[in-house]
Order: structure tokens, then C-alpha cells, then sequence
């Protein structure tokens, strides 16, 4: 794969930063001496260093200056500190920059980065595992070149397709919330297979199991999810018996509710001050 830029800069190498800066290096989209990655302690830079071979500083400046794209993994209170700071703006001036703040919009980013060409990620947890899903959303001034280029970053780490900026809010809450919706259904199936005298370990492993070969039934084979559903079943089986003690309980309603909730929850995540 072609190097994705000649240096990289990710600034707030935390969880969701170290998954990106793994995927990006198993993929071999970039050399680690290509990379300078910012921490708030030294020490966890040191541990940075050792442990993937980048450059690693505690000077978000400096990295900004260096790199010729810059990467934003911080928690939206945090990219305004960063960002608001007339140097950080200096040093990122003319270069692509990508957040992954939730709920924090381009239109704020611009307010700190104006002559930055922004992109605005929403990727989720599972890309520890380089099985995420990441939504990106472009600038005004982004060319497809940039879009292509964040485009191939977050691929390393999984699934990621464009959407308009005015889509984010549903997509953080299905995307960025939805592995912790999908955790309580799995915890919950296998409850059932406890109460019906499964051993906990093998019920959790049964029905984690489950949901992953479903899911890829679904990208697979392309079929709607109903489809899947009905091939499952049969006339007076045990599986229809199921499903209509879930409708019952409102299951399509309550879990479709549960993403709006969420939705409604992340337009207010990137009301931020910027003088924090």
C-alpha cells in the first residue's frame, strides 16, 4: 500500500488513537518513522515509542508543525483546548486535518482551523480489532484526494464509507453507540441460555458467536436482514415462538427508540467552550 503521507501526526494517542496508529502500521500504509504521536505524560510516550517505534512527544506544536497531516483523536473538551491555541492553528494551516470528536461539527472545527482542509470522523470501538465502522464527513474545501486518503486510514481498522455532515448525530448514535447496544442483547440472550441450564462461560461464547455469524450473513449475502429471519423460520417452530415473544416486548420499537435517544444525546456532545 502506498504511504498514506510523508508524516503523520496524531495528536492524543489514547484508545481510539493507538487502534488507528496499529491498523495503519499492520497495513504497512506508513512507516513508523513517517509517524509522531502526542501524549499529556511523558511516560506514556515513552511507552509509545517502545512499544510501535514512532516518534513520540508530549509537544502537540511541535508534531502539528512536522507532519503534513494531522490527525485530532481527543475527546471534543480536549480539541478545544488544542485546536484554539493560535500556535496549533499556525501549525496545521493549509494541512488536512481529521477529528474524531464526537458531536464537535466542522463548522466549529473551522472556527479554530479556518484554512485547514477538515474532515470529521465517527468511527466506533470495535476498530481495536480492525472490525470497526467509521463514517467520514468532508469540509467544503476537501478535495476527493483527502477524502480517498482518510478513507484508506480508517479502512486499516475496518468499514468506512462518506456521508454528509447533516447524517452525524444518527451515525454516533448507531455507529459510535452501537457496540454497547449489541453488548446488552448479546449479555441478554445468553441470560436466557443460563436460566435454561447453559454453562455462563459457553452461553456468552454461543451467543457472541451467534450475533458475529449473523452479521455477516447480512454483508455476505447482501440479503435484507427479514429474509435471513424468515429462512430461520418454520411453520410452528420453536423460532417463531421466539420472535413473537420479542415483538411482545417491543423489541423493533425499543431498540429503534434507543438509537434515536442516543442520536438526539450526541447533538449536544460537541457544546464545548472555547475558552476550556
Amino acid at each position: 500500500m502506498q504511504n498514506i503521507a510523508e508524516r503523520l501526526a496524531i495528536i492524543g494517542c489514547g484508545t481510539m488513537g493507538q487502534a488507528i496508529l496499529s491498523g495503519l502500521l499492520s497495513a504497512e500504509a506508513i512507516a513508523p518513522e513517517q509517524i509522531t504521536v502526542t501524549t499529556r505524560r511523558k511516560e506514556i510516550a515513552a511507552g509509545l515509542r517502545e512499544r510501535y517505534g514512532v516518534k513520540a512527544t508530549t509537544d502537540s506544536v511541535a508534531a502539528c508543525r512536522e507532519a503534513d497531516l494531522a490527525l485530532l483523536t481527543l475527546k471534543p473538551q480536549s480539541v478545544a483546548k488544542v485546536a484554539s491555541q493560535a500556535a496549533i492553528r499556525e501549525a496545521l494551516a493549509g494541512k488536512p486535518t481529521i477529528s474524531v470528536a464526537a458531536g464537535l461539527t466542522l463548522e466549529q472545527l473551522r472556527g479554530w482551523l479556518p484554512t485547514s482542509p477538515l474532515v470529521r470522523a465517527m468511527p466506533n470501538t470495535p476498530c481495536l480489532i480492525r472490525e470497526g465502522t467509521t463514517v467520514l464527513s468532508r469540509g467544503p474545501d476537501v478535495s476527493d484526494e483527502t477524502i480517498a486518503l482518510a478513507t484508506r486510514i480508517f479502512e486499516t481498522v475496518g468499514l468506512c464509507v462518506e456521508l454528509e455532515e447533516r447524517h452525524m448525530d444518527a451515525v454516533t448514535g448507531l455507529c459510535g453507540s452501537g457496540p454497547a447496544f449489541v453488548y446488552v442483547m448479546l449479555e441478554s440472550m445468553a441470560d436466557g441460555g443460563v436460566m435454561m441450564g447453559l454453562p455462563r462461560e459457553t452461553a456468552l461464547q454461543v451467543a457472541a458467536q451467534v450475533f458475529q455469524g449473523a452479521a455477516r450473513m447480512v454483508l455476505q449475502t447482501g440479503l435484507h436482514p427479514a429474509a435471513l429471519k424468515d429462512q430461520v423460520t418454520t411453520p410452528a417452530g420453536c423460532t417463531i415462538a421466539g420472535i413473537l415473544t420479542m415483538e411482545d416486548g417491543r423489541i423493533r420499537s425499543v431498540l429503534a427508540r434507543t438509537v434515536q435517544e442516543a442520536a438526539r444525546v450526541a447533538g449536544g456532545l460537541g457544546s464545548v467552550d472555547k475558552r476550556d
